[in-house]
């Protein structure tokens, strides 16, 4: 018989033993132990103590000697006793893990029933005709077997819920229908029947899971609502509608990667419209795939040449990129087709960086007299001054711009041209 890692501590904690030790060394152990607590020298009332001690000092000692005795070389050394012991550790966690999971599961599956099936161990009210039916709330469960219809009470707390739905004060009526993931209660008027004999058209699987999609997109679930319209693109897989809210929830819901991909699918189908090629661009610059996503800015840009935010997310995009001539292409494009304050900043920033002060103070002008009441404006007009010699000029755009807000670098650069306009002599 072999004892196990943590048994073969105990025993050699009974001995007072210590590895390494051969048979002759447990019988030596047994019998000093032994002369201690024989129940002859035990105090008076210890006796049946001391019989029980010495009964299992004998046990461990019987197992200490077989295995001595089928150990190589007839002895146990210390590695021998660790690395059976911190086996027995890991089996006794391993056991202990999946005992605790298995409870975690329990008290879950519990906690389930509980919340999603009530009526579990009452008899049904009703009974149906149709057997099968869907659930119009939550399309993605399948077809599930109804088990019964159930009547709730008339109560007062209006607050109560059944599977997660609020129960009307007045009752209600109530369906046990057990899916492929587990039994669920839901309201009866949700369920929608189903009819086997009858095929399923894809219209209705896209507009029922559509639907389903578009109210989680309204309580915030864009992954649920995401989800379910996999299930409506796998319906038709060239509906326009589905792949563009398909794309929006991915978006929302931080999966870039499937949102890309449904972009790129909604591109492919709607491709002479600028928006699918406005949404990819948008994706690429939030992955960092910045040269894909300048790419796709330009598509959109070609098939709405109207739109002045196209051009203007065009001309950021080639910015980063480092094309300064092409990023001043399509920010004057974006000022011919309306001039926001965004792109007028940044045109002047592009005709900045490009030498061109004449025009970087042009747009930052105009930036100022389309928002007169924008802090960015004037400071980044009073910046533009600074390097020109309109020395009254800028002292009057920075103060402008800290009378709208207070701004450090801005106050430096005052004081500045104020100590630089007094050092001008007036003219004659």
């Amino acid at each position: 018989m072999q004892a196990s890692g943590l048994a073969l501590e105990r025993h050699m904690l009974l001995l007072e033993l210590e590895a390494p030790f051969r048979k002759r060394d447990v019988q030596l152990a047994r019998r000093r132990m032994a002369k201690r607590w024989h129940p002859d020298v035990a105090p008076p009332g210890k006796q049946m103590e001391h019989e029980r001690h010495l009964k299992a000092i004998n046990e461990a000692a019987d197992r200490l000697e077989h295995l001595a005795e089928t150990s190589r070389g007839g002895k146990v050394t210390a590695s021998a006793v660790k690395v059976s012991a911190a086996a027995a550790r890991r089996a006794r966690e391993e056991a202990g893990r999946q005992a605790y999971e298995a409870e975690q599961r329990a008290r879950e599956r519990a906690a389930q029933s509980a919340e999603h099936d009530p009526f579990g161990s009452r008899v049904p009210d009703h009974s149906v005709v149709h057997r099968y039916a869907r659930c119009t709330s939550y399309p993605e469960w399948g077809v599930g077997t109804v088990r019964g219809i159930y009547f709730t009470e008339e109560r007062s707390d209006e607050q109560a819920t059944i599977g997660g739905t609020p129960v009307a004060a007045g009752g209600g009526q109530w369906a046990r229908v057990s899916f492929s993931h587990g039994i669920r209660t839901v309201p009866a008027g949700s369920l929608q029947f189903v009819d086997f004999s009858k095929p399923d058209p894809a219209g209705e699987r896209v507009e029922r899971f559509m639907t389903a999609a578009q109210r989680a997109m309204a309580e915030g679930e864009y992954a649920l609502a995401a989800q379910r319209l996999v299930y409506a693109r796998d319906a038709e897989p060239r509906n326009v509608a589905v792949l563009r809210l398909m794309t929006l929830a991915f978006w929302q819901a931080g999966n870039l990667e499937a949102a890309a991909r449904s972009a790129r699918d909604w591109a492919r189908l709607d491709g002479r419209r600028p928006a699918p090629h406005r949404f990819v661009a948008r994706i690429y610059e939030d992955v960092g795939a910045i040269d894909l996503a300048e790419e796709a800015a330009q598509r959109a840009a070609e098939r709405g040449p109207s739109d002045a935010s196209t051009w203007e997310r065009l001309g950021r995009l080639r910015l980063r990129l480092g094309d300064r001539e092409g990023a001043l292409i399509a920010l004057e494009r974006a000022l011919a087709a309306g001039p926001t304050l965004e792109g007028l900043l940044d045109l002047a920033l592009v005709r900045s960086l490009l030498g061109e002060l004449g025009g970087a103070l042009s747009a930052c002008e105009q930036a100022t007299g389309l928002a007169p009441d924008s802090a960015e404006a004037w400071c980044r007009y009073a910046h533009a001054l600074a390097r020109s010699d309109r020395v009254g000029d800028c002292i009057a755009a920075c103060e402008r711009a800290l009378e709208l807000r207070e701004d450090a670098e801005v106050a430096e650069l005052l004081a500045r041209a104020s100590e630089l306009e007094s050092r001008v002599l007036p003219a004659a």
